[in-house]
C-alpha cells in the first residue's frame, strides 16, 4: 500500500471549477481497482491551497498499472486544466505508528466496558451449556473461560490487552480452536445464543454498535471454522484483531 499527495494552490477563481472537475473525476477513479481510497481537502488558512490523498494498493500499481487503464484516461480528461496548478506530487508509505484518537468512543467503551463484557459472556455460557448442539464442545470447559472471553473481547473492541498480557494473546486463542473441528450449524448457534445474550444483558443495541459487533462475531466465528477443520495450519503468531466501527459511526441521538 501506498499513499499519494498532491498539493494544488488554485487561484480564487478557479476554486468552483477545480471541486466540480475532481467531484466527475472520482468517478472512474473509484472505479479503478488500484485505488483503496481517496478525499480531496481543501486548507482553511489558505483558502488556494489543495491537497489530495490517494492510496494506493502499491507505486507500481499506480504508476505502471493505473496510469495505462480507461479510468486514468477518463480521470485526467477531468482535472487536465489543473495540472499546471500542481505544487507538488509523492508517493508515502506507510509507517507502524498509526491509531486513533478519544474523540470516537472505542466498542470496549461503548459496549461498557469490562463489567458488561463479563456479564455477556457469563449469561452466554449459561446457554451454551444448556445447548445440545454446542454443550458438548465445552463440557470441559473452565470455571474462568467466560471471565478470558470477555478479556478477549475487550482486547478485540479497544480495551486493556489484557488477555494478551496474562492469558497468552493470539496463539492461546487459536489453540482452543485448533483440531475441534466446528462445523457451520455449530457456529451459527454459537453467534445466536451470543446474540440473545446480548440482549438479556442489555448491551447497546443501537444499530451502529450493533452491526459492528455482529461483524466480529460473525468474522471470528467463520475464522474458528476454518482454523478447526481438519488438516488446517493457520499462522500460529499474529496480533490480537483490533475492530472498530466501520461504515457506521457511532449513534448519535
Amino acid at each position: 500500500m501506498t499513499v499519494e499527495y498532491i498539493r494544488y494552490l488554485i487561484p480564487e477563481d478557479r476554486t468552483a471549477g477545480f471541486e466540480a472537475a475532481y467531484a466527475r473525476a472520482a468517478v472512474p477513479l473509484a472505479r479503478s481497482v488500484y485505488c483503496t481510497d481517496y478525499e480531496l481537502t481543501r486548507c482553511s488558512e489558505e483558502p488556494a491551497a489543495y491537497v489530495l490523498r490517494i492510496t494506493w494498493t502499491s507505486a507500481d500499481d499506480h504508476i505502471d498499472r493505473f496510469r495505462g487503464s480507461e479510468e486514468f484516461r477518463a480521470f485526467f480528461a477531468e482535472i487536465r486544466p489543473y495540472v499546471e496548478q500542481i505544487e507538488e506530487m509523492r508517493h508515502y508509505e506507510p509507517t507502524a505508528v498509526h491509531g486513533t484518537g478519544a474523540a470516537v468512543p472505542t466498542l470496549y467503551a461503548w459496549a461498557g466496558g469490562g463489567e458488561a463484557l463479563r456479564r455477556l459472556t457469563e449469561a452466554f455460557y449459561v446457554h451454551v451449556l444448556k445447548d445440545g448442539l454446542i454443550g458438548p464442545l465445552f463440557a470441559g470447559m473452565s470455571a474462568d473461560h467466560p471471565a478470558h472471553v470477555a478479556l478477549w473481547l475487550g482486547e478485540v473492541f479497544g480495551g486493556p490487552a489484557e488477555y494478551t498480557e496474562h492469558h497468552g494473546g493470539y496463539p492461546a486463542m487459536l489453540g482452543h480452536h485448533v483440531g475441534r473441528n466446528i462445523s457451520e450449524p455449530q457456529r451459527r448457534r454459537w453467534v445466536s445464543l451470543l446474540m440473545d445474550a446480548a440482549d438479556e444483558v442489555g448491551l447497546p443495541d443501537d444499530p451502529e454498535f450493533r452491526s459492528a459487533f455482529a461483524a466480529y462475531i460473525e468474522w471470528g466465528t467463520r475464522l474458528a471454522v476454518a482454523n478447526s477443520a481438519p488438516g488446517a495450519e493457520p499462522p500460529r503468531r499474529a496480533p490480537v484483531p483490533h475492530w472498530g466501527w466501520g461504515a457506521a459511526p457511532p449513534y448519535q441521538p
